[in-house]
């Protein structure tokens, strides 16, 4: 069987005719409506069995700790160093996340994004083995690519942190840091030297970027509305919906993670509320088209470079 040339990674299936049927309607709609919204974590490349955010953050402290000794003792500290993910739960994963943005805290914008160019070129991803950089999903950067091809503009809204995402987005995906919204972190603005600086602070802006924020975030930081909207979890639901919400063709494209073999298989939820029903349950009862990655996808993740 030939391997076609639009979306090569993706198998024939009834999903990915949904979305070239999509592609093709949307392409006669005037440019500055061809907005996409994707996800990150889960959507654009892998998140189990720890975000790489996380991971990011746990080789700061390691390396912190190698400083100083004493940061071992900080419950929040202890937990993320030995892995245990209940006492993190029992201690909560705001408190938690809010120690671990304390290790950057004064930090200057380009020396954070600096500080995560350096992790992405050494991490690796803690099971599968392959380098952090190669746990995007394939067949997804196909499909960045063909919307570029038909002039989308495409944001990433993601639940992670927006300067940790803006980091790595030109990079892995080809969106620039402009077109993220992502959880803020709060600056500071002072003068050194008699110079403006501009440093991180711990405290988080508002509230995290999940569930109704990211419609929110999208309206007050970006002022436009997706037509197509993908994503992998209950915090993507609104997001979602409001793709397939407005006159023309809109899409809601969820991927659902079936690939044991492959990947990991698990149905994605929520980090920040409890959800009433499986985003998967949601998806087939509004009509969303549901990606398969054992069904749909021919791969996963990109071939090796070196």
């Amino acid at each position: 069987m030939s391997v076609p040339t639009l979306l090569p990674s993706w198998r024939p299936s009834a999903t990915r005719d949904a979305l070239i049927t999509f592609l093709d309607a949307a392409s006669s709609l005037p440019r500055p409506t061809r907005v996409a919204a994707f996800d990150n974590d889960g959507t654009l490349w892998c998140e189990k069995p720890t975000y790489l955010q996380f991971d990011f953050f746990a080789d700061a402290l390691v390396a912190a700790v190698g400083a100083d000794p004493a940061l071992r003792d900080r419950p929040e500290y202890a937990a993320v160093l030995g892995g245990d993910m209940t006492e993190m739960g029992a201690i909560g994963l705001e408190r938690v996340a809010l120690a671990l943005a304390e290790l950057f805290e004064g930090m200057m914008p380009e020396q954070f994004t600096a500080a995560v160019s350096q992790f992405m070129d050494r991490a690796r991803h803690r099971t599968l083995g392959l380098p952090a950089r190669q746990t995007v999903y394939q067949p997804m950067l196909e499909l960045l690519e063909e919307l570029r091809r038909r002039e989308f503009t495409i944001f990433l809204v993601s639940g992670g942190g927006t300067e940790f995402v803006r980091a790595i987005s030109e990079d892995l995906y080809g969106v620039p840091p402009h077109a993220v919204v992502g959880t803020l972190i709060e600056y500071e603005f002072g003068r050194e030297d008699g110079l403006p600086v501009l440093r991180r602070t711990a405290r988080v802006q508002g509230h995290a970027n999940e569930g109704a924020e990211k419609v929110a975030n999208m309206q007050t930081q970006l002022g436009r509305r997706p037509i197509l909207g993908v994503g992998n979890s209950g915090g993507d639901r609104e997001m979602l919906e409001w793709a397939c919400a407005g006159d023309g063709p809109g899409l809601a494209l969820l991927v659902d993670h079936d690939d044991a073999d492959r990947e990991f298989q698990y149905v994605s939820a929520a980090e920040t509320f409890a959800e009433p029903e499986p985003i998967t349950q949601v998806a087939h009862r509004l009509g969303w088209t549901v990606v398969s990655m054992a069904n749909d996808w021919a791969t996963i993740f990109p071939a090796p470079t070196d």
